[in-house]
């Protein structure tokens, strides 16, 4: 709004004493304060309001007022209250420094112009910026972009002071306001990602509101047309976990109807730019689905290296040699089964797959994920590093991609639903895919043995008992420890002669009397005591490799 329109409001009791030549600054804001040096929070277009309680001589103006003049203030209000008229040299100061001087009838508060320049400024802006949203969101659905979610981020931003972010269901910043983007801790977007996955579960409407270290953020769900939006989805559980969130850096709670309904059309915006992106993997999904169904019907390696020389340049462009792959597998499952875990696990893993630290959704154009039922697989190039062996740059860890989402995708399967996720080791040519899906579909059944909401396996732990013991039956497990090892336990019990600890630490000195006897403190003879009274009551011979397997196993298990 303009100081001229301040002056045509009879309710504001303003009387103008100088500045007339300026009248037609703009006033983006409204601050009160006696300070006698304000600069610190003035940011510049604001009409100040003062009651002069800084004023004790007339030696105090000149600075007083060169400060508001310095920051590039709109205008000075002085309040009649506390001195009567106001003084000659405050009106002389403000004529020197070109800065418009209002007197404030000592009828009226400064709240009542406060409230009267912060609805209009608020207003203003907010015509403004819904015009530009209504633009965006015409010029996406109809043809090129517009500039894409950041333009209008950045004008919450500078028009109506909001700071806000678009975050993935992991907490990635996919989009933010100016800088905005790279100011928000990674800790803190996963924490908001949870709590909004944790309302979306339980029902609650939008926008969501989180108060973190005394700061509250605001969250509205980005419900795009091709998944999750409104009426699309029989159940919140086939979108909640692929769903983006607009995190705004202020409590909705008291805004009005028209302000939210802004924020609903910058939702709007920013899906249709969802969509936009996930049309755009439609080939790198549909590379994957062609790799996976030859790999799966064991078509010949000479086809499937046809079609891997296909899909290397989109999803590694400018690649000189072919890469390496390795393959990664999910499983979204809900409790009753009746949901189709399969499209959640491929956006899932898109996801997870992007470099946490990245930010933007370009990283994730590398990526392509197929599924099948409720399983997801991923084809992931590895750039090979020149050199002697030619082998990867850096291998896929099951447990790192997780290590920064486990909390808020926790927080959206909400005692209901699983995420497991098994990683291949890294393989070099089309002959080795066939064995890494099935390693990949190996690790990932040993991540589902595992308690936990969310849990990975990967290749390196295939190679030992790890991979067989999550696969023998509850009941089996049970009667194969008791037999050997209850016996034990019960005579612990009864005589506290520590059988159990006993032979854990024989099996693992690997059957050394010295140096078991050395471990546990005790003389070597009474060691093979203690042993002894083991095979006396389990009927088992510790000399023996059989058996000695069998009781580590069995403690393994139990």
């Amino acid at each position: 709004m303009r100081l001229r329109a301040l002056l045509d409001t009879d309710a504001l009791g303003l009387r103008l004493l100088g500045g007339e030549d300026e009248l037609d600054r703009t006033v983006r804001g409204v601050m009160t304060t006696d300070l006698r040096d304000p600069s610190r929070y003035l940011a510049g277009g604001e009409l100040v309001l003062t009651g002069l309680a800084w004023r004790r001589d007339a030696s105090d103006t000149e600075p007083f007022v060169r400060t508001l003049a310095s920051a590039g203030v709109a205008a000075l209000a002085a309040g009649e209250a506390e001195l009567g008229d106001i003084p000659d040299d405050i009106v002389e100061a403000c004529a020197r420094h070109r800065l418009p001087l209002f007197a404030v009838n000592e009828s009226v508060a400064f709240a009542t112009i406060t409230e009267h320049v912060v609805r209009q400024v608020s207003g203003e802006r907010a015509g403004d910026l819904a015009a530009v949203v209504d633009r965006h969101r015409r010029l996406m659905t109809s043809g090129p972009a517009g500039g894409g979610p950041d333009v209008v981020l950045d004008l919450l931003g500078t028009d109506l002071d909001l700071r806000a972010w678009v975050l993935s269901p992991a907490g990635r910043v996919i989009a933010g306001s100016g800088a905005a983007g790279n100011g928000l801790p990674a800790p803190l977007c996963a924490r908001l990602a949870g709590e909004h996955l944790a309302a979306v579960r339980t029902g609650r409407r939008g926008p969501h509101r989180v108060t973190v270290d005394s700061v509250t953020y605001s969250l509205f769900p980005i419900r795009t047309s091709g998944r999750g939006a409104a009426g699309a989805s029989r159940d919140v559980r086939e979108s909640v976990l692929s769903d983006w969130v607009l995190a705004v850096e202020a409590d909705a709670g008291d805004w009005p109807e028209e302000r939210l309904d802004l924020l609903q059309g910058v939702t709007q915006l920013i899906a249709v730019e969802r969509d936009r992106r996930d049309a755009a993997r439609t080939v790198r999904r549909r590379l994957a689905q062609e790799v996976l169904e030859l790999v799966q019907t064991g078509a010949a390696p000479a086809e499937i290296a046809a079609r891997l020389r296909v899909a290397a340049p989109v999803l590694l462009p400018g690649l000189g040699t072919a890469p390496h792959w390795q393959v990664v597998v999910a499983r979204v499952e809900w409790e009753g089964g009746e949901i189709d875990g399969g499209p959640v696990a491929q956006s899932l893993l898109e996801e997870i797959l992007v470099d946490p630290t990245a930010s933007g959704p370009e990283p994730s154009d590398r990526i392509a994920v197929a599924h099948t039922g409720d399983e997801a697989i991923a084809l992931v190039p590895l750039p090979a590093v020149p050199g002697e062996h030619e082998g990867p740059e850096t291998d896929l860890l099951a447990d790192s991609l997780l290590a920064s989402v486990r909390d808020p995708l926790a927080a959206g399967l909400d005692g209901d639903g699983r995420l497991t996720l098994g990683v291949s080791a890294s393989v070099h040519s089309a002959e080795g895919l066939r064995g890494a899906l099935e390693e990949a579909r190996h690790a990932r059944r040993v991540a589902a043995a595992r308690p936990g909401r969310v849990c990975a396996a990967g290749h390196q732990e295939l190679a030992s008992h790890v991979l067989l013991l999550p696969f023998v039956p509850d009941d089996v497990r049970r009667a194969f420890t008791a037999r050997l090892l209850d016996p034990l336990r019960e005579y612990d019990q009864r005589h506290r002669a520590e059988l159990i600890p006993t032979l854990e630490a024989f099996l693992d000195c690997d059957g050394s009397w010295t140096r078991c006897a050395a471990r546990l403190h005790l003389h070597v003879n009474t060691l093979r005591y203690r042993v002894g009274r083991i095979e006396q009551l389990t009927g088992r011979d510790l000399s023996r490799l059989e058996d000695k397997l069998d009781f580590f196993l069995a403690l393994r298990m139990s």
